[in-house]
């Protein structure tokens, strides 16, 4: 069940709010509904044949492009084998897509007409597309220094872009600003509608393994992929389908790092995390709305968080390249958490590739 973490007010019947109208507090989906194997309907879209983990009464309403059933390569990383999950090939070049469909087909199911959303680049992208899909009208805030073909992306869907100066967070606060006067606020941060959607790479993972990973490295930025991720691997535990949660690691550009510094040194870190420019720009998020969340996976489920100097995004992209994929900066931080960590990781070790290369000037 939708509800409000703070409250527990259950989201409403109607309508459409991003946060709790009773405290102001996060809507989640803390629990998805259980996978059931027999009740997955393979002659669906995309991820739609994971429908029944939903839970949104949508079925004679879904906005998909196909999304899902991306490719697991397998490369050569620093003497070992690893899996690398080639998420930028969903239909607008990342990850974003899998919540997306759910999310704007929740949104044509209340009946929106129009919705807002702030971005750096891939998640406004993303909305943009299935919004034009579903007939809705998106107008996305951006910050000014969102790379150009990710602009141009949004632009080209036909959404209204909306460009802030200065960092991420001005975007994000503009876009509240929009939203507080009563315009519908699509927010891949608040609104937990994207969550079963990413959850869905979990099932994949485990259907081209035939077993549960030993490791999943991927960038972090809202930690919304990296929820979802442990709430389908905690999905497919429950329905006996894993024995035991993958060890998940997270990755964030040292320039602006908030979850790592809280992991690792607690409230005062957090504070002294900064928002300085960095290549990674789909990360780039300094007051991460589902922090808490991250941080009870990590000590419930003992995932980790690690960070990555600006100096070493750009070798890692080329590293990746030479081996055949061409992922934006974004994507690249997991070459160098690799480096970093997977010495002490359990096998199989999968890396997500986030965001498509084509997206960066």
């Amino acid at each position: 069940m939708v509800r409000c973490l703070n409250c527990g007010l259950p989201y409403p019947d109607s309508g459409v709010v991003y946060r709790c109208q009773k405290c102001g507090g996060v809507y989640d989906i803390p629990v998805l509904p259980a996978l059931d194997i027999s009740s997955i309907e393979v002659r669906l879209p995309g991820i739609w044949k994971y429908q029944h983990t939903f839970d949104l009464p949508v079925s004679k309403q879904v906005v998909s492009l196909g999304e899902g059933n991306t490719p697991l390569v397998w490369a050569e990383a620093f003497g070992k084998e690893v899996g690398f999950k080639c998420e930028y090939l969903n239909p607008t070049g990342s990850f974003k897509d899998r919540g997306s469909t759910v999310l704007t087909s929740f949104l044509h199911s209340r009946g929106a007409r129009e919705a807002i959303e702030d971005s750096s680049g891939n998640a406004g992208a993303s909305f943009a597309a299935y919004a034009s899909r579903a007939g809705l009208c998106a107008k996305i805030y951006i910050p000014d220094s969102a790379s150009g073909p990710k602009r141009k992306q949004i632009e080209i869907y036909g959404a209204e872009v909306v460009r802030i100066l200065g960092p991420r967070s001005n975007a994000s606060e503009a876009v509240q600003r929009a939203a507080d006067k009563g315009a519908i606020y699509a927010s891949h941060a608040y609104m937990p509608f994207n969550l079963p959607g990413y959850a869905t790479l979990a099932y994949e993972l485990v259907e081209q393994l035939g077993e549960a990973p030993g490791t999943v490295v991927l960038p972090v930025g809202q930690g919304g992929l990296f929820l979802g991720l442990a709430r389908g691997f905690n999905n497919l535990i429950s329905s006996g389908i894993i024995q035991k949660m993958p060890k998940l690691v997270g990755v964030q550009a040292l320039a602006c790092a908030p979850l790592w510094a809280l992991f690792l040194y607690g409230n005062a870190g957090f504070r002294m995390s900064g928002e300085a420019p960095t290549m990674a720009e789909g990360i780039k998020v300094r007051f991460p709305v589902r922090g808490d969340a991250v941080m009870r996976v990590c000590d419930v489920y003992g995932a980790e968080l690690l960070v990555v100097d600006e100096e070493m995004i750009l070798p890692g992209r080329s590293q990746l390249a030479y081996r055949g994929f061409y992922v934006e900066p974004t994507s690249a931080v997991v070459w160098d958490a690799l480096s970093q960590g997977m010495s002490r990781w359990m096998d199989p070790i999968v890396a997500v590739l986030t965001g498509n290369g084509l997206k960066t000037s």
